[in-house]
C-alpha cells in the first residue's frame, strides 16, 4: 500500500467517528428544537380554520409563572362572561403556542369554565429552549396547577386539557399528583420513541437514526429520548382521564391513547373521532367532541 493511500485511509478512519458524532448531535437538535410558531402565526392559522372572533371579546389577564427551575412561563387567563368557580388549564401541541388551545375554549366556556392558556416551555413568548416531550413540561404543569390554586381562591373544580405534546405533558404531570379533578388528553403519545420510529418508517428514513438521536440527546441535552414516556407516570394515578384521539391519526397512532387508558390506575375513557387526523378531532366533529367531554365531566 502506497503512502498516499495509507494517509487517505487514516484520514477517513479519523473522520467517520467525528461525522457520526456530529450527526447524532444534529438529529437530537432536529427532534428537540423544531421551529416554533410566533403568536401571530399561530393566531392566523387558527383564524383560517375556525371562527376565533369570540377571543377578542373575552376579558383577559396576562401574567408569568416561575416553574420548578426558575423558568418563566407566559400565561393568559380567559374569564368566562358568566361568573363561575370552575377552571380549565389548557396545554397546546409541539411548535404551537397558547393560541393553539383556543379551539377548545368555546366548548369549555359553554360548559361553565374559566380558561387558562399558556406557552409550553420553549414555545410562544417563552425563552427558547429544547423540548423534553413531557419530562420538564409535566413538572411545569404541576407548578401551574399550584399557582392556579393560590391565585384563584374560589376554585370548586380544576381540570387539565392537553393536545399532542400538551396531552403527553398532562399525562406526565400525573407523576407529581397535581391537585386537579380530571384531565382530558387529546392525541397524546405514550412514549416519543414509538412516534419517531413510526414517522421515520412512514417517510422511508432509516429507523436506526432514532437510536443515534437518543444518544445525541443524552450528550447534548442531558435527557434520553427513551426516557420520555408519559405512560410510565400512570401506574399510581387516580385522576380520571378522558382520552380522545383522531381515528385516522397516522402521526401519533390511537393505540397510544388506548395504551395509556389501560395503564392508568384511575378511571379512564377512550373515544376515537372518525375521519380525524392528528389534532383535528375538535374541528372535524365538534358536536361529538363536546358530548364526550360533557358526559365525562357530568359523570364525575
Amino acid at each position: 500500500m502506497n503512502k498516499k493511500l495509507r494517509k487517505l485511509l487514516i484520514i477517513i478512519a479519523a473522520a467517520v467517528p467525528l461525522l457520526v458524532f456530529a450527526l447524532m448531535l444534529w438529529l437530537a437538535s432536529f427532534v428537540m428544537t423544531g421551529k416554533r410558531q410566533t403568536i401571530d402565526e399561530a393566531m392566523q392559522w387558527q383564524s383560517e380554520h375556525y371562527d376565533t372572533s369570540f377571543y377578542e371579546s373575552l376579558e383577559k389577564t396576562d401574567y408569568t409563572v416561575k416553574s420548578f427551575d426558575g423558568y418563566e412561563l407566559h400565561v393568559q387567563f380567559l374569564k368566562n362572561p358568566t361568573p363561575t368557580d370552575k377552571y380549565m388549564l389548557l396545554s397546546h401541541g409541539y411548535t404551537d403556542n397558547r393560541m393553539g388551545s383556543l379551539k377548545y375554549v368555546p366548548m369549555y366556556l359553554e360548559l361553565g369554565y374559566n380558561c387558562i392558556i399558556y406557552d409550553l416551555r420553549g414555545h410562544g413568548e417563552n425563552e427558547p429552549t429544547f423540548t423534553t416531550y413531557g419530562i420538564r413540561e409535566g413538572k411545569d404543569i404541576s407548578e401551574l396547577v399550584k399557582d392556579t390554586r393560590s391565585r384563584y381562591s374560589n376554585i370548586s373544580r380544576l381540570g387539565l386539557h392537553g393536545e399532542s405534546l400538551g396531552a403527553a405533558s398532562t399525562v406526565t404531570s400525573m407523576k407529581y399528583h397535581p391537585e386537579v379533578d380530571f384531565a382530558v388528553a387529546d392525541c397524546g403519545f405514550s412514549d416519543i420513541d414509538n412516534v419517531l420510529r413510526g414517522a421515520y418508517k412512514q417517510y422511508h428514513v432509516p429507523v436506526f437514526l432514532v437510536d443515534l438521536a437518543d444518544i445525541g440527546a443524552r450528550v447534548r441535552y442531558g435527557y434520553a429520548l427513551k426516557d420520555m414516556r408519559p405512560v410510565d407516570s400512570l401506574d399510581d394515578n387516580e385522576v380520571p382521564i378522558l382520552f380522545i384521539h383522531g381515528a385516522d391519526d397516522s402521526f401519533i397512532l390511537p393505540k397510544n391513547s388506548e395504551d395509556m387508558a389501560a395503564r392508568t390506575k384511575g378511571r379512564s375513557e377512550v373515544h376515537l373521532i372518525t375521519g380525524a387526523g392528528h389534532a383535528e378531532s375538535v374541528l372535524i366533529d365538534p358536536e361529538s367532541y363536546k358530548t364526550y367531554v360533557k358526559d365525562f365531566l357530568d359523570s364525575l
